[in-house]
């Protein structure tokens, strides 16, 4: 299991003795953070930068495991992660902004802006694609949904992985020839297809790319020099966290997407930048009504909850419960996870650079660990 590295070190943060109680809490918190990921993440392999961020800075941070295991590289605060859907409320943001700035409406179709979609026979809104209710299919439908089937070069099946490639122009015309999965605005069905198709619609309102609209809308009037949607498989990413997968039969390998599109992933960010994130929440900066604009984001796009529950809505790239804020991410070579206690400006982040790893593990018990030394105070810190 996970064995210290030497230059991996733990870096916490005291906010407030007067909170804290005493620096022996910190250290327990530090101690019931390290059993998680002793038992979870295997020694000299990949793993997690997790965080603990109260009142707008971190409680807590700290990094277990291999950024590159070829070159023994630690992952750090510092490390870039891919975010998998912690990506969607950032391209959920950046539609709203158009929206603000009067470019798009949300009510609007979106074949009013991307023409060459598939004629579905109803008004999809953008709002609707937004919230998860747009009746748009997902990854786990498309090959019954295709017209034909989708070859690779070689002219066999292709394999969504990383055996085959699709360039975005390529993967936008297999999305735009797909049909509705069920009528619009009548469930909350996931659709990564939906949010991949809200960053062209960025791109083709904004007139940029996806990633140039969000770095100059977003990333760097926050400061967050380190977080991109990236859209080139060849880029040189500074203090990437390469990705790995254990593979049940010949162990642990790189495992890293082909597919470079955005919006519904494809986001590169840090645990550091994710401080920014969060602190955004609370001294809204971006737009011209901030504090306007962040409610609007926080509010969700339809009554229809999501069907394990009953209680959870859907809020331009985020899951809304009634204590928690949230998404979690999972791709290849991923594992993220992102929670906010907005009323006791209290939040959760792990980051893990292996598909074989949870960082649920982490966020999903962090809150627990608090209450039960007493550094905070709530009645149910439970995420479930």
């Amino acid at each position: 299991m996970y064995k210290s590295i030497k230059g991996i070190a733990g870096v916490i943060f005291l906010f407030s003795f007067a909170v804290m109680g005493s620096e022996t809490q910190l250290t327990l918190l530090e101690k019931e953070i390290d059993r998680i990921a002793e038992e979870s993440i295997p020694a000299n392999g990949p793993g997690c930068s997790v965080g603990i961020i109260k009142n707008q800075q971190f409680l807590f941070k700290k990094s277990y495991g291999l950024a590159n295991i070829e070159h023994q590289v630690p992952l750090s605060s510092i490390s870039v992660f891919r975010m998998a859907s912690v990506s969607k409320q950032f391209t959920g943001f950046a539609v709203l902004l158009l929206a603000e700035k009067g470019k798009i409406n949300l009510d609007d179709g979106i074949r009013k802006h991307l023409t060459d979609l598939k004629d579905y026979g109803v008004k999809v809104t953008i709002n609707s694609m937004l919230g998860h209710v747009s009746g748009m299919a997902d990854y786990d439908t498309l090959k019954s949904l295709l017209p034909k089937p989708l070859l690779s070069a070689a002219g066999g099946p292709f394999r969504l992985g990383d055996e085959d490639y699709l360039t975005k122009e390529e993967y936008y015309d297999v999305i735009k020839s797909l049909p509705l999965e069920h009528q619009p605005d009548t469930q909350q069905a996931y659709s990564n297809f939906a949010y991949f198709l809200l960053s062209e619609l960025v791109a083709k309102v904004s007139g940029m790319s996806m990633r140039e609209y969000t770095t100059k809308h977003i990333f760097e009037p926050l400061g967050m020099h380190n977080t991109f949607f990236a859209d080139d498989m060849r880029e040189i990413v500074p203090n990437r966290a390469e990705g790995y997968r254990t593979f049940k039969d010949n162990g642990l390998k790189r495992y890293e997407t082909n597919i470079f599109v955005v919006g519904d992933g494809g986001l590169y960010s840090t645990l550091e930048d994710m401080l920014i994130w969060d602190n955004h929440f609370y001294t809204p900066k971006l737009g011209d009504a901030p504090n306007k604009l962040m409610a609007q984001f926080n509010t969700p796009n339809s009554q229809h909850s999501y069907e394990k529950n009953g209680i959870t809505f859907y809020a331009n790239g985020q899951y809304i419960e009634p204590n928690y804020t949230l998404h979690n991410g999972g791709w290849m070579g991923t594992s993220t996870s992102y929670i906010r206690r907005p009323k006791e400006q209290v939040a959760f982040v792990s980051m893990c650079n292996s598909s074989s790893l949870d960082a649920n593990v982490f966020t999903y018990e962090m809150p627990k660990i608090l209450t039960k030394l007493k550094i905070w105070d709530v009645t149910d810190p439970a995420i479930f």
